[in-house]
């Protein structure tokens, strides 16, 4: 007699028991009739949801034997959560998909829709007519229950393309509410308003025909494999937009993404049983199977992470990488949704700022989302409790309420248990029920028609009315939590016992079996041919190579193409002086900056911002307070004006959201600059930088990138207005992320090509930045005496950008007297104060250099070596804290180099900024850089 203890052993023994004890069900149906009379699956689809399913819990098993045996190193499965090959069936194959560790049927479904294998709806499709929108001619439009059009009709047009705008009154809540009922007028004129200046809105008659018009080319690529005939994944170009299923993609010596085909094993053609087989077991399922047990083996040939990670996720199948397993992926899904709508529009409008056949930087990456895809995200019960899905829902919901649109359907997998931890009855239901502007569906996860209906249902409704909604998918949980995992400790046997009553394998098969679809033999044959498969690839994947060298496991991190960024700057500066030239004039109101006189730090940043945003059509500044008000400092002052408010906007308060908005912009296409008010306030949100964005071309082997510009207002000296939050000087979190690019300008004249240097690096390399700019020089105009106006300087003109460009990692050197006898390294505020003390110095007859890193990750090394050797002696002026602040860095780097010379440390104390004067007592000084110096001269 079985356990009721869902080891792996156990739990393929009662599964094998259980299917060959099935009774068989009536005489043989047609496949392609739905599997009950009100079904919205055909048999012919049910058994391709069987072999999803079985191919994951395959995996699981294999996973355990893997580890078993010490080369498997992940044993987190999904056996319970099969259910979630409903929901990837619901979908369309091309909408973006950010995946939680236990959606392995899920991924496999996916796969086999990306390869043709998920059959079209039978005669007796029983889709709702609430999910059939009209085509343009206003003629009914069938369409299955996941929204899949059946009929042929033409692309839309670009003026088809529906955008966000405001659909409903402010704050009604439409939980229960007919998803096919007409949305009410907006009735207050700021919504209108809102809808006029969004470049995005558009009416939900236009949502409706872009829904069936996207899914004729859907439904034709499901069926024929070719697009119109521009071949599997073209795009209309004919470039592909997509790798072809079952290749590798990894990164070559340039950098650049490229794809590898992978094997191709022969398999016996008698090893499936069952009704119309798939003709050979090497088919979508296998190579499926084959990524996931080479992340599980840690294979450098796994497709998406190549070795790095196990995580599900492949470009060609639109599946992102995502390695949380505390939802911090929602908040990037919820900035991709938004970033999809604006995208949407942006295109159908010709790149709106773009002059008619004019190029762009913009032109060479067009995004491989469809227009009218939906985002979907996956995440455990138990994550419904965290900060970063609190904060996704949220602001989804806040959206919602503005009237913007946010196409995400997010799916929450309920087994109830966080690891041992359970979630209190009717908890999910209720927090999920309780999110303004959510719209709210249930389905039973372990029921493969429920789930399905559910699923399409939800689906159908993100896509037509390009709105949120959530998916609370009922599950179990079989096996554990994970290999180490003993669930007798915390579960009774009868709890383990109730959730292997509802295994939903055993639910697809027992389905299959009453609707005469096939044998509970004929299931157990594919079930065991599906095992024989995955452990012949286990087997395989054991031989593969690892990867060997610290330089091949950091290949994808962060690119560095220097002289592809130079070249972007150049451009950019042509354009500028040529086809942009009066579209410059006229954004600066004829008056370009350069003729503007000498301007402070934010002036020269603004002016910068405002010359990206004429070169880039999709580039978006957005944070709190950055909008109405042009921040609180006024760096963004007069940009909303002049470029709209779909490209300037104000955020909701929360640094979580608004680097997810950052993180999902920049997959779906934009270029993100994000403000954080101030660097206190990151430190709530810093896993969305070091987790998700510095993380996913690691993860990803750059087939996926998220890049970004975070504009980071920091640093320590405001007069007049103190705190540790307003002067914070922690930046070690920062520079400890691998890959993140951090640059500190200090002066006007370096803002403005630093600045240019970090956005042309994210649109080339894919970089994510941090733009950290010293509060306290903000407005500053003065050096050495009141009045004389020596921090001040000019703007560039288009023509000197390509002179004048600072590559990532060079520092800027001063000669003050000789410049023999000492040199001081620094940046930020210390670099006016250690030239103020230089000055002293030169009137003692101390020559001295000053040297301003600029850039804080990656250290400019060389130049501070170079500078370092010229005198023999190094102080180092550090305005963060001895302990993790920037000097030990310079430090290690003199010495790892051999230096030695003399090196002395000037730094702030460990200790937060207190109010008012009492800052001066653990902040750097021009004294205490003048004595310090004055120290290491007598040496």
């Amino acid at each position: 007699m079985l356990s009721h203890v869902t080891t792996p052993q156990d739990l393929d023994d009662r599964l094998r028991a259980v299917l060959a004890a099935l009774a068989a069900g009536p005489d043989r149906r047609d496949p392609d009739e739905p599997v009950t009379g009100t079904a919205p699956l055909t048999g012919r689809q049910l058994l391709e949801l069987f072999d999803a399913q079985v191919t994951s819990r395959q995996l699981d098993l294999a996973g355990r034997w893997l580890r078993s045996f010490g080369e498997g190193f992940y044993t987190i499965g999904s056996a319970g959560h099969e259910g979630n090959a409903a929901v990837a069936a619901a979908l369309r194959p091309t909408d973006p998909a950010l995946l939680h560790y236990r959606s392995g049927a899920f991924y496999c479904l996916r796969a086999a829709q990306a390869a043709g294998r998920w059959p079209a709806a039978g005669p007796g499709d029983a889709a709702s007519s609430a999910n059939r929108p009209d085509d343009p001619s206003g003629r009914p439009v069938d369409v299955d229950p996941a929204g899949w059009r059946t009929d042929a009709g033409p692309p839309a047009s670009p003026a088809d393309l529906p955008g966000d705008g405001p659909t409903h009154p402010a704050g009604a809540d439409r939980a229960g509410a007919d998803p096919t009922a007409a949305e009410p007028a907006v009735a207050d004129q700021a919504a209108a308003d809102r809808s006029a200046a969004d470049p995005t809105a558009a009416d939900p008659a236009a949502a409706d025909r872009a829904v069936a018009d996207r899914a004729a080319a859907e439904q034709a690529v499901s069926e024929t494999g070719d697009p119109a005939g521009a071949g599997v994944g073209a795009s209309a170009t004919g470039k592909p937009r997509f790798a072809p299923p079952g290749v590798a993609i990894a990164v070559d010596a340039t950098g650049e993404a490229v794809i590898e085909a992978g094997p191709s094993p022969e398999v016996p053609a008698d090893v499936v049983a069952g009704p119309e087989p798939p003709g050979d077991v090497a088919d979508a399922y296998t190579e499926a199977a084959r990524d996931v047990l080479r992340g599980l083996v840690a294979s450098a040939r796994e497709p998406i992470a190549g070795g790095r990670h196990k995580v599900f996720g492949r470009a060609d199948l639109a599946v992102v990488p995502t390695t949380s397993t505390i939802a911090s992926h929602l908040p990037r899904a919820v900035g991709m949704g938004l970033a999809l709508e604006r995208l949407r529009r942006l295109d159908g409008a010709g790149r709106r700022g773009a002059a008619e056949g004019e190029a762009g930087p913009d032109d060479a990456t067009r995004p491989p989302w469809p227009p009218d895809a939906i985002v979907v995200c996956s995440f455990g019960d138990a994550s419904v409790n965290h900060a970063s899905a609190t904060a996704a829902l949220n602001t989804a919901g806040w959206y919602d309420h503005t009237g913007l649109r946010i196409p995400v359907l997010f799916v929450c997998e309920d087994n109830g248990l966080g690891i041992s931890v359970r979630s209190p009855e009717g908890w999910v239901a209720t927090a999920l029920r309780s999110k303004p502007g959510i719209r709210y569906f249930a389905a039973d996860g372990t029921d493969p028609v429920e789930a399905y209906a559910g699923a399409a249902e939800a689906a159908a409704w993100v896509r037509r009315h390009r709105r949120p909604a959530v998916l609370h998918l009922s599950t179990v949980r079989l096996m554990g939590h994970a290999g180490a995992d003993v669930e007798s400790a915390y579960r009774s046997a009868d709890e383990i016992a109730g959730d292997l009553a509802r295994d939903p394998l055993l639910a697809t098969a027992r389905l299959l079996v009453a609707a005469g679809v096939a044998t509970g033999e004929e299931l157990l044959g594919r079930y065991d041919a599906r095992g024989w498969q995955v452990r012949r690839v286990a087997e395989e994947v054991l031989g593969e190579p690892k990867l060997a060298a610290a330089a091949d496991v950091v290949a994808p991190l962060a690119p560095r193409r220097p002289a592809r960024v130079s070249r972007a700057v150049a451009d950019a500066a042509t354009r500028a002086a040529g086809p942009r030239a009066a579209a410059r004039a006229e954004a600066f109101g004829g008056k370009p900056p350069e003729l503007a006189g000498p301007l402070t730090l934010a002036q020269s940043i603004n002016a910068a911002l405002a010359d990206a945003m004429l070169d880039h059509p999709r580039l978006a500044v957005f944070g709190e307070d950055v909008a109405a008000k042009g921040g609180v400092y006024g760096v963004t002052k007069g940009l909303r004006d002049r470029f709209g408010p779909a490209r300037v906007f104000d955020t909701l308060l929360d640094e979580t959201s608004i680097l997810g908005l950052g993180l999902g912009a920049g997959l779906a296409g934009l270029l993100p600059v994000p403000e954080i008010q101030y660097l206190a306030y990151l430190h709530n949100a810093e896993d969305q930088l070091r987790g998700e964005a510095a993380s996913m071309q690691f993860f990803s082997q750059g087939a996926f990138r998220n890049p970004m510009v975070v504009r980071v207002a920091g640093l320590a000296y405001q007069e007049g207005f103190g705190g540790h939050f307003h002067n914070d000087n922690s930046v070690a979190v920062l520079r400890d992320v691998p890959g993140l690019v951090i640059a500190v300008p200090a002066r006007p004249d370096d803002a403005a090509p630093l600045l240019r240097t970090c956005l042309a690096s994210a649109a080339v390399d894919g970089s994510v930045c941090v733009f950290l700019e010293p509060i306290a020089l903000y407005h500053t105009r003065d050096l050495y005496t009141a009045g004389d106006e020596e921090w001040l300087a000019g703007y560039a003109e288009p023509g000197a950008w390509a002179s004048g460009h600072v590559p990532v990692g060079r520092a800027r050197v001063y000669g003050v007297g000789s410049a023999e006898d000492v040199t001081i390294i620094t940046f930020g505020n210390g670099v006016p104060m250690s030239l103020r003390a230089a000055a002293t110095l030169a009137d003692e007859g101390v020559g001295t250099r000053v040297v301003d890193l600029r850039w804080l990750a990656p250290l400019p090394v060389a130049d501070v070596i170079r500078e370092a050797t010229a005198t023999g002696r190094v102080l180092v002026v550090d305005e963060t804290r001895r302990s993790g602040g920037v000097g030990e860095g310079i430090i290690a780097a003199l010495v790892d180099a051999g230096y030695v010379g003399a090196v002395r440390r000037v730094a702030a104390v460990d200790s937060f900024v207190p109010l008012g004067p009492a800052a001066r007592q653990v902040l750097v000084s021009e004294d205490a850089i003048t004595q310090g110096a004055r120290t290491l001269l007598a040496r």
